[in-house]
């Protein structure tokens, strides 16, 4: 059973640009989820100096130092199992069979946060670049009892 609510951040397809106002959204998170699309490790060495870090590999990021990131991790914080994967449309196995209450996902810098069996499903949208007509994004799950998930544009 969850404790009191646990801030966590999730930031995804940073592409080695790591805004200045994503920093200072995530400072005061207990911990951060990089959903892929790193594309530069120190963006994951100044991230944890704000709260510990679980990130996973994307598509940009199969060669060089980020390519040694794990594809997918199963990660449970305050009692919330959480699946990660950096494309939704490449899941690999049926979260609620497996216990993960949360499938964290990045990729198509499109923020989404939907429900789906009682399994919620999170993308924070793209931090990095912007990219077409799309919003520069971040969002944060509260896990506790409950689960919320907000998205946050950035400027």
């Amino acid at each position: 059973m969850p404790g009191p609510s646990l801030r966590v951040g999730v930031i995804s397809d940073t592409h080695g640009l790591l805004r200045p106002e994503a920093l200072a959204a995530l400072a005061g998170v207990a911990h951060i989820l990089h959903a892929g699309d790193v594309g530069d490790p120190a963006i994951l060495d100044t991230l944890r100096t704000l709260a510990p870090v679980t990130a996973i590999r994307g598509n940009i990021d199969r060669s060089g130092p980020c390519a040694a990131l794990p594809a997918t991790e199963l990660v449970t914080l305050n009692g919330v199992s959480l699946y990660m994967l950096h494309d939704v449309n490449d899941l690999d196995l049926d979260p609620a069979a497996a216990g993960a209450r949360v499938v964290i996902s990045g990729h198509s810098h499109q923020p989404a946060r939907y429900e789906r069996r009682g399994v919620l499903y999170f993308n924070p949208g793209s931090a990095g670049p912007r990219r077409f007509s799309l919003p520069v994004s971040l969002g944060f799950l509260h896990l506790g009892a409950e689960i919320h998930a907000e998205i946050r544009e950035l400027s």
